[in-house]
């Protein structure tokens, strides 16, 4: 299977532990990731906040390269995926120029479990990852709005749910999964932020979750980053490791690039995989 790709900015950056563990969860699935050439910024969040043309355009820009190849595109960021939904609407009134609409725009989770299948998936399981108990973290923008994202469910995604059950999880159910993380708020106001971030991580303990699972770079940094703050404010301890789908999936599929990836993370998710014999 071929697609294209679109990584977007945070996957070169702040998440590369998200684009290396996509592009190896991806190769050990046999789905080669064309990236798009000449791609740019799909304008998340500072354009859309700013210039709501020139934030169309940016994301408009991209799917036109993604047209003209003829490939289903897919995008693992959230921010990424909104913007070039929103785009794709925008191409389909005319308003953007010339663009035939048939090409798919499909969030990374939703290309392995939909296009490539719990068959494939189990098939490639090495370390069944039995004793983890994660909820899934959509976050606000893979699914709502629906007019926008296309969703099925919008208010209660489960194509994460089932992909990390079929790699052995003991996958906990929450009212949280599509819940704000504060998103850009963290910058502009760190206190609201920081409260809708100490209510994801209560809600997760209480659903008996001993880690948060994302495919968002924004909802996995916001989580992962600030729990020492948060920690430090409330006078409540936090730990909770904060993964990337993808990680877990190249440590099910035995990648040994796994502990590499999961050193950069804020919350080291290590002491928990070694307790319960992942590592």
């Amino acid at each position: 299977m071929k697609v294209s790709y679109y990584p977007g900015c945070s996957l070169d950056g702040t998440a590369r532990e998200y684009g290396e563990s996509t592009e190896a969860a991806a190769k050990a699935l046999g789905v080669e990731l064309k990236e798009l050439p000449d791609w740019n910024c799909c304008g998340s969040s500072s354009a859309h906040a700013t210039n709501d043309e020139l934030a169309v355009g940016l994301a408009a820009r991209d799917l036109t390269i993604a047209d003209k190849i003829g490939m289903d595109v897919t995008v693992p960021c959230a921010m990424c995926y909104q913007r070039l939904k929103v785009a794709e609407k925008e191409l389909l009134k005319g308003v953007k120029g010339k663009y035939s609409g048939n090409i798919r725009i499909k969030h990374l989770v939703d290309l392995f479990w939909d296009d490539v299948g719990e068959k494939a998936i189990i098939g490639k399981v090495k370390k069944p990852l039995e004793g983890l108990n994660p909820v899934c973290y959509y976050g606000c923008l893979t699914a709502r709005p629906p007019k926008v994202t296309d969703a099925k469910r919008p208010e209660d995604p489960q194509e994460m749910d089932k992909l990390l059950k079929s790699l052995g999880a003991n996958v906990k159910n929450w009212s949280y999964k599509t819940d704000c993380c504060g998103g850009s708020l963290i910058l502009s106001i760190p206190d609201a932020a920081h409260k809708l971030i100490q209510k994801l991580l209560d809600m997760a303990q209480e659903a008996g979750a001993d880690c948060i699972v994302a495919g968002c770079p924004m909802c996995q940094s916001n989580l992962d980053s600030w729990q020492k703050a948060i920690s430090q404010e409330s006078g409540k301890e936090y730990n909770v490791p904060i993964f990337y789908f993808t990680e877990l999936m190249g440590l099910a599929f035995g990648d040994p690039d796994v502990s590499k990836w999961l050193g950069r993370h804020n919350v080291d998710p290590r002491p928990l995989l070694k307790q319960k014999g992942f590592l």
